[in-house]
């Protein structure tokens, strides 16, 4: 008797453990911990993972496993203890943390085949599952259930003839291509070559390809191959000369591009020092931690790529991940140019297909470098030689919703699983991570010069008080306006950078004040011009833009603010001799477009490029020479304490990307607050002296590094309720916790209401706290069933990184 230990897939406190389930004995030597099945689970059948496997069972009467849903183990062992780690540092189910480390298209509904990896090996089949694939190359999973024999499909699975696929119901299916075979033998060739006819001449040109080339190809090369129209093939189809079938093939989104082999580039002496530690700690098989803080332009990117190149030598893998935003083709061009097909590409811009085909590359280790944004940390890689983070300071590497967790701790973790160094890379890294760099906690690698020696661009900050009592009501200072006109005059490039999108952030009344506020949210309604609407950029509502005032019937009703589609029209009318890309959310939602765009701008089709945030990082065109700041307080009024932080980074990032390579560059700022410290020190490149001015205001106000901090947010259909919960849980806190930790609150969170429901939080601010998991555990179990009932819900996220 043989019991699995399985966690089932229903997100729910009271069902967050393990249940002991009998394994038939057709399947006893067949499942292994890290596979998924499906149970029986009260009146309903579920999907479940198995976790553990063991002789005895606690209960007697145990329900069987239903039926299997892989064959070799979806998750791996190490990535089974990540899932339990996940649990207890982020209070999430269990269930949520093994989910997250599969791609979404296992975490869909699915019909699963099992399919003949190499037609040339049939034969090598075992003999009671061979009669399966006579006829074909594929079976469904019902028919490979039907005899029992499940466990010689996993053997033949673990030699490499056999593999199982997952076909997602109406959200991907596998990518097919049609494939061409010769049915006929040599003999036979030869001898209907010379019966047939001098007006087949085409069909003659066909068959005498195959015999010079006797294997499958694929209809769309042979095409092309022999210079035959679609129809020529259909006819030998139906004489029965040639053989048409589909055959599966990966989606690769970068299969059309050709890149360019790169070689290692000669290190500079920082570069060949910063090199040094990190070589030896891969040498000696140590884990530790190393802090890369270079500046913009200091080639980081080499440093990594002849790192990585060490680990592959000794036939290692490794993991490299950068922001979503950055995940630009260049940096893809980077690696496919110097690792080629090694390497696997994991981002949000590729379809649920094209996902799942990535991940299988990894699984079946075909690829041993994968870049991607966050969830590539959790790669199913069985021995890693390093992990990157580039651009360490995102939050975009944070997840805010269940499991929250960083993607820095999950590597941190990977590393120390397998003694492998972990480096994270930024030239503006944050506060924590410089602190633990200044404590030895990390080892701080500096790389302080741009590669070739070239400077860091002139940055000039421009008061836009001034420009206003002077009389400018545009949104260009004149400076900028006249180092604009001077970058078209000699055909260079510039940048102009917004923190937002849309086309206005709000529309008010001038006469009675009245701003459009969304009905379901506490917040203003956006104006987005090309469909002429305001939206909702928390719930999603949208309505037409009105005419006149709601409340007191005025014809003034008027924008305020600026976005990016306005600048754009702006741009039209200043410099109407300008070609402009606009680069945002609204464009650069199809798939595809971000590449198109920024492909555009490399080829010199256009003289601006005006966007948001993700053109802040990652991009290097030599031809760019001035970067425009046009708002750089925006983020300053957040209710945020890392507001300063954030926006001391972006400045530097975006700055970066002007004079990187021959000719030199220059930027500059428009602020209403010029004399903001993080601007003031942004412009000078100085992150040290942002380092310890910020550092003061931190230990001031107890915030990061020197406190961590939970957030317990209540949100409830009802004021009261919320209020109530969120009251009753501080003064849980404040009798629970030791009186060294502070809690703040309950109070309104930021945005008070979203989508109906009313929102409170509490802060915990403390610096050792050994109970607060089970603490914090305990209060989700005491409203566990009015979250069960979907009228409460209650996040705790225990490493905040958006307070809104």
């Amino acid at each position: 008797m043989k019991i699995a230990s399985i966690i089932v897939d229903v997100p729910a406190m009271q069902t967050d453990k393990t249940y002991d389930y009998l394994i038939p004995d057709k399947w006893c030597d067949i499942v292994v911990p890290g596979m998924r099945v499906v149970v029986p689970f009260g009146p309903r059948k579920v999907q479940g993972f198995v976790i553990s496997l063991s002789k005895k069972a606690e209960v007697n009467k145990l329900k069987e496993i239903d039926s299997l849903l892989d064959l070799t183990p979806a998750l791996n062992e190490e990535l089974l203890h990540i899932g339990k780690w996940l649990t207890e540092k982020t209070l999430c189910f269990t269930i949520s943390a093994l989910q997250a480390m599969l791609p979404s298209a296992m975490r869909a509904k699915y019909e699963k085949e099992i399919r003949l990896l190499d037609p040339s090996k049939r034969s090598e089949l075992n003999p009671a599952i061979k009669f399966s694939f006579e006829k074909q190359d594929v079976i469904s999973w019902e028919e490979a259930s039907e005899h029992d024999l499940l466990h010689i499909y996993q053997k033949d699975i673990k030699k490499g003839l056999l593999e199982v696929v997952y076909n997602v119901k109406n959200r991907s299916n596998k990518k097919t291509m049609k494939q061409v075979h010769l049915q006929l033998s040599m003999e036979d060739t030869n001898q209907i070559i010379e019966e047939l006819p001098a007006s087949a001449k085409r069909q003659k040109e066909v068959l005498q390809y195959f015999l010079v080339n006797n294997k499958p190809i694929f209809l769309k090369d042979l095409l092309q191959e022999v210079s035959v129209t679609d129809s020529t093939i259909r006819t030998m189809v139906k004489k029965g000369y040639l053989r048409e079938k589909n055959v599966e093939v990966y989606r690769d989104p970068y299969a059309d591009k050709s890149f360019g082999q790169t070689s290692p580039m000669p290190l500079t002496t920082e570069q060949q020092k910063a090199i040094t530690p990190i070589l030896s700690s891969i040498e000696d098989v140590i884990h530790k931690v190393f802090l890369m803080y270079g500046v913009t332009g200091s080639g980081k990117t080499e440093v990594y790529m002849q790192a990585i190149d060490t680990v592959l030598k000794k036939g290692k893998e490794a993991i490299v991940l950068v922001p979503e935003i950055a995940l630009t083709p260049q940096m893809v061009n980077r690696f496919k140019g110097r690792f080629g097909s090694r390497v696997a590409v994991m981002h949000s811009g590729l379809g649920i297909g094209e996902k799942y085909d990535e991940w299988r590359k990894i699984y079946r280790k075909e690829v041993s470098v994968v870049v991607g944004a966050r969830s590539a940390i959790f790669a199913p890689f069985e021995n890693l030689g390093i992990i990157i983070i580039d651009e360490e300071h995102e939050s975009s590497y944070k997840q805010e919703d269940n499991p929250r967790y960083h993607a820095r701790d999950v590597a941190i973790f990977r590393g120390q699983l397998h003694n492998a160094p972990v480096i994270l890379g930024s030239a503006t890294p944050t506060l924590e991570s410089f602190a633990r760099a200044s404590k030895n906690v990390y080892e701080l690698i500096t790389l302080k010069e741009r590669v070739n020696n070239r400077a860091l661009p002139s940055v000039e900050i421009v008061d836009m008080r001034e420009e206003l009592r002077n009389g400018n009501r545009s949104m260009f200072s004149s400076l900028l306006f006249e180092k604009l006109t001077a970058r078209l005059e000699r055909k260079e490039q510039s940048v102009l950078f917004l923190n937002k999108r849309g086309h206005s952030s709000f529309i008010m009344c001038r006469d009675c004040g009245y701003v459009a506020n969304c009905p379901h949210c506490d917040i203003s309604l956006t104006y987005h011009r090309s469909h002429h609407s305001l939206k909702c950029h928390y719930c999603g509502y949208e309505t037409y833009m009105p005419t006149t005032c709601n409340e007191c019937g005025s014809e003034h009703i008027r924008f305020f603010g600026t976005g990016t589609q306005k600048v754009e029209e702006e741009l039209a009318k200043v410099l109407p001799e300008a070609r402009v890309i606009r680069m945002d959310v609204d464009t650069t939602s199809r798939k595809g477009a971000h590449e198109k765009l920024l492909r555009e701008f490399g080829d010199r089709k256009a003289d601006i490029l005006l966007g948001t945030q993700m053109i802040a990082k990652g991009l290097d065109f030599p031809n760019v020479t001035l970067v425009g700041v046009l708002t750089a307080d925006t983020m300053l009024n957040l209710p945020d304490f890392r507001s300063s932080e954030k926006t001391f980074q972006l400045l530097t990032q975006v700055s970066g990307r002007a004079g990187r390579h021959e000719l030199p560059g220059e930027v500059v700022i428009q602020s209403y607050t010029p004399e903001h410290y993080s601007i003031e020190l942004a412009s000078h490149h100085n992150y040290d002296g942002f380092y310890q001015s910020e550092m003061r205001i931190r230990k001031a106000h107890a915030y990061p590094p020197f406190y961590y901090l939970a957030l317990v947010t209540v949100t409830h259909p009802e004021l009261t309720k919320t209020v109530d919960v969120a009251e009753k849980i501080a003064i849980y806190l404040r009798k629970s916790l030791s009186n060294q930790s502070i809690i703040l609150g309950p109070v309104t969170s930021p945005i008070a209401r979203i989508n109906n429901r009313y929102r409170y939080q509490c802060m915990i601010k403390y610096k050792n706290e050994p109970n607060l998991n089970r603490i914090l555990k305990g209060i989700l179990d005491r409203y566990q069933r009015e979250i069960a009932q979907n009228s409460l819900t209650l996040s705790i996220d225990l490493n905040p990184y958006i307070m809104m």
